[in-house]
């Protein structure tokens, strides 16, 4: 997976509060860039959308069913790990092995 790809999906996590404590740190870094805060501003609107009702619109009556009925002709997996992709953390596709994480010295990594 890219970097750019990972940044999205870094900072999405973190919108939905899913974001585990280790990424934290270079997630909020990532934030102090141009690209970053573009991304955080896009998931923040989305999320605003999703959750407005003036904004959003309703959905049909039968939407879930139709959904549901989707999904269950669809295959299932052929196993957990079939299509499981090795996922580095963030910092491993930013910071090349072997050298010290830019942020290592912050006062975050001191508590």
């Amino acid at each position: 997976m890219d970097t750019h790809t990972r940044l999205h999906e870094t900072i999405s996590a973190l919108a939905d509060g899913e974001l585990a404590a280790s990424e934290l740190e270079l997630a909020f870094a990532a934030l102090d860039t141009d690209e970053g805060r573009q991304i955080w501003d896009a998931y923040r609107h989305i999320g605003d959308v999703l959750r407005s009702e003036q904004c959003g619109h309703a959905l049909s009556a039968q939407f879930d069913a139709r959904l549901a009925s989707r999904l269950a002709a669809e295959a299932a997996p052929e196993g957990p790990a079939a299509h499981a992709e090795t996922l580095l953390p963030l910092s491993a596709a930013i910071v090349p092995p072997g050298t010290a994480e830019p942020l290592e010295a912050g006062p975050l990594a001191q508590r």
